[in-house]
């Protein structure tokens, strides 16, 4: 096969462009933001070029400048192009009558305004900057003279001022446009056919963009990629690639139309820079001596380098499966291993030629609840490959009126709906006047909006909430849905209901829960505190520490400005 760079991907094809038009662009650079995802339906970019006014259009300056929905109507034939002169036509025909680059407000200064080019350079820097505020206000009547004297309304000079101001507020030059979306195109095209690539290699480029490593796994595993857990014996630092079998049928049914366009051949296996703690030069040294595979917890310490702290780290993110040894019996092995490294302990020349037996006590212990180990997951790992938390909360959300998210595009439009999920993304326009939050339950996500009025009264939920519920009207249009919040509730506490019977396994192991301390009550005591505490929990009633508890767990969700 020949290599592939960003100057032989196959141009133009439009089973990419399907993929982009139905926003299904998760992890893709630049056009996964909400506004982006939103104006994709919308837009239907079917071009390299119209990927170029994408990345543009959703731009503060574009926005402020209100150039955003007359492109769009006249983009679907709904409102005709009209050009004042051949000069505006040859600048502006390209975006539709409308100026949504920084060139050419610099040739409409030129040409319909009478500026120099220097002076032209000068209102060009005006402009604003990522960083910078702009101060193209000051330009205002030179220009609008400039147009009147060569013959243009007064009104359609003060409009195309406005249109102009508006970079003001950050605009793209039409070169940075074109580059970024060269790189969109290209990172489509991997999504697009090669789904297990783009995984990988964006799970081994974060930190990054808007969404955290679940969700690039969950849409990853969507589109119907294999992804398998950290392991001991399988896994390197970084995500991998594993030869695998493809099913078509994997995919799922929102994704349909990808069944005959992914060309998945491997599975990805996680890496250890998922696992929490852990440094890459000890895991490192860790790979090296794993030679034909590791047999135990007791056998990575004696060989591995690593420290009983870096092999709890494991045995909390799961990683001995592979050896029939489970997150539990691992930690409980873990606490049979000296403080020190076994280097430190061994006579060096006797190191090489130990044949120890594994001395891991064998004991019954206790089955650890599926909800507590994905809690578990998410702890060390900050993703679960065995289920999504919210599933286990299901049946008490249906109690409660709560419309799982994967069925909003079933209810029509204006109707009232109740939502709830973990909070992925808040995200706030500098000069906007609402927050957008992203939801995700075991479904799916839900889009929503929420007015400043209401921000501010419900703010400590939106910004301390991991897990919330959300009620407001549902809007619908291209297919994109968003809910517009109009109450909001901080329902944290819900997860640690997930935790029932064990909140800290090694506190367990210490306080002889899962082997038999002898002393009386010691096995009821601290369950029956947990049972309670679930109890608080599931009336609503929990703990103040348990809610922190919750939020020490889940992640917090990613802010945008």
């Amino acid at each position: 096969d020949q290599p592939l760079t960003l100057a032989t991907i196959p141009k133009e094809d439009q089973r990419v462009y399907d993929m982009i038009c139905r926003a299904d662009t998760l992890g893709v650079f630049q056009i996964e933001s909400r506004a982006q995802m939103s104006m994709l339906p919308r837009l239907k970019p079917r071009s390299f070029y119209d990927l170029v006014i994408e990345v543009a259009i959703v731009r503060p300056g574009p926005i402020q400048g209100d150039m955003v929905h007359p492109y769009l109507r006249r983009r679907e034939g709904k409102e005709p192009v009209d050009y004042p002169s051949p000069e505006m036509k040859k600048i502006l025909e390209r975006t539709l009558g409308v100026p949504l680059f920084q060139e050419q407000a610099m040739k409409i200064a030129i040409d319909a305004g009478g500026f120099t080019p220097s002076e032209a350079d000068q209102l060009r820097r005006a402009m604003a900057t990522f960083r910078r505020n702009g101060t193209i206000h000051n330009y205002r009547e030179k220009l609008i003279k400039g147009m009147v004297s060569k013959g243009y309304d007064p009104d359609f000079a003060e409009r195309c001022f406005k249109q102009i101001e508006g970079f003001g507020d950050y605009g793209f030059p039409e070169s940075h446009a074109a580059s970024f979306a060269l790189l969109v195109y290209a990172s489509c095209w991997f999504k697009a056919f090669y789904p297990d690539v783009f995984c990988a290699a964006t799970l081994n480029s974060q930190p990054m963009g808007f969404y955290a490593p679940a969700q690039l796994v969950r849409d990853a595993r969507e589109h119907g990629v294999e992804v398998r857990q950290v392991d001991v014996n399988h896994s390197n630092w970084d995500s991998t690639l594993e030869e695998s079998e493809f099913d078509p049928g994997k995919i799922e049914a929102r994704h349909a139309g990808m069944r005959e366009v992914i060309k998945t051949r491997y599975a990805v296996q996680l890496g250890f820079r998922r696992i929490k703690g852990l440094r890459q030069e000890s895991i490192d040294t860790f790979i090296k001596c794993r030679g034909d595979g590791y047999r135990s917890v007791r056998d990575v310490w004696l060989r591995s380098g690593l420290d009983v702290g870096q092999i709890q780290k494991l045995a909390e993110a799961d990683a001995f499966r592979s050896l029939g040894i489970d997150r539990r019996e691992a930690l409980w092995a873990v606490r049979a291993l000296d403080k020190a490294k076994a280097a430190e302990r061994l006579p060096l020349f006797e190191r090489p030629k130990l044949a120890l037996r594994d001395h891991e006590p064998v004991m019954q212990l206790p089955i650890m609840p599926p909800g507590e180990h994905v809690i578990h997951d998410y702890r060390s790992l900050g993703l679960s490959l065995k289920a999504h938390p919210v599933s286990f909360l299901r049946e008490r959300l249906d109690s409660h009126g709560i419309t799982p998210n994967a069925a909003l595009p079933t209810i029509p439009g204006g109707r009232r709906v109740t939502v709830a999920g973990l909070v992925l993304v808040r995200q706030r326009p500098g000069k906007g006047n609402a927050i957008f939050l992203t939801l995700e339950d075991e479904g799916g996500i839900a889009n929503v909006i929420v007015w400043h009025r209401k921000f501010e009264r419900f703010r400590p939920v939106i910004m301390g909430g991991r897990f919330i519920k959300v009620s407001g009207k549902l809007q619908s249009e291209s297919g994109v849905i968003h809910i517009v919040a109009d109450h909001m509730e901080n329902i944290s506490s819900w997860l640690v209901t997930l935790c029932e019977g064990a909140q800290n396994i090694a506190g367990w192991a210490r306080d002889g829960i899962a082997g038999g301390s002898g002393h009386p009550d010691s096995h009821e005591r601290p369950r029956d505190t947990e049972k309670l505490y679930a109890a608080m929990a599931k009336a609503g009633e929990a703990p103040e520490e348990l809610s922190l508890e919750a939020n020490k767990v889940m992640p917090k969700g990613r802010n945008f400005h």
